[in-house]
């Protein structure tokens, strides 16, 4: 068993969980609120801004003209093509792309990214990598299962989202991410293992939490910025 297969394993139950998320399952039967919608394509589109700086960080890191390459070309990947199945749920909620950007991140969304952001700084590049995978990944296992549960046509109101992640957009990123860090393990020290194992199951677990940001339209706890009333 390779050492991403041994993750995978350890974060089943995170899955799972993912996969039985009220959000997802809201993807699945087509039936999900305005203010949902509009929340998560919201927090992606930041999210995905911090994701394309963490590659840039990753390239500083690599070895091999290979590995920046990889790097390089997912930058273009969500710069270029992850904008569709955020288009398909702005149309879901009839509103415009374009209205949805520059939003602040939500609790869990900063976390997310703040967590990313600590792996790009300080650790190695097999720790870089272990952060990342799951979001990919996650994505990929999503899609694969709602295109055999559902098998959508065109009419249904996420055709584009679940087709999108469904039909192997994901699956090149994951495997070459999985590759590198399958690699990467076969050299690292006990200490450095410990840590990315560490870095996935928590990209695991935020994972999960930001479907549960989208589902409870997640704000920080208390408003500001509105004037004080007198």
């Amino acid at each position: 068993m390779s050492f991403t297969q041994e993750l995978r394993e350890e974060a089943a139950p995170i899955f799972e969980a993912i996969f039985d998320h009220p959000f997802v399952r809201g993807i699945a039967a087509g039936e999900l609120e305005k203010d949902q919608l509009v929340h998560y394509v919201k927090q992606d589109f930041e999210y995905l801004n911090t994701f394309m700086k963490i590659y840039g960080m990753a390239v500083s890191k690599c070895e091999t003209r290979e590995e920046m390459a990889l790097f390089n070309e997912q930058i273009s990947f969500v710069l270029h093509s992850e904008i569709h199945p955020h288009n398909n749920l702005c149309r879901a909620a009839e509103v415009t792309y374009e209205e949805l950007h520059g939003f602040p991140l939500a609790p869990t969304a900063h976390h997310y990214t703040r967590h990313m952001l600590e792996a790009a700084h300080s650790g190695t590049l097999g720790e870089i990598v272990a952060a990342l995978l799951p979001c990919p990944w996650t994505y990929l296992e999503i899609g694969q299962r709602l295109m055999e549960e559902v098998q959508p046509d065109e009419t249904h109101p996420f055709y584009d989202w679940i087709t999108f992640y469904g039909e192997k957009s994901m699956e090149p990123v994951t495997d070459q991410l999985r590759k590198m860090l399958d690699k990467w393990a076969e050299t690292a020290p006990e200490n450095e293992l410990k840590r990315i194992k560490e870095y996935f199951m928590i990209s695991c677990q935020l994972e999960y939490g930001f479907w549960e940001m989208a589902y409870t339209v997640e704000q920080w706890p208390v408003e500001i910025g509105r004037g004080v009333k007198t």
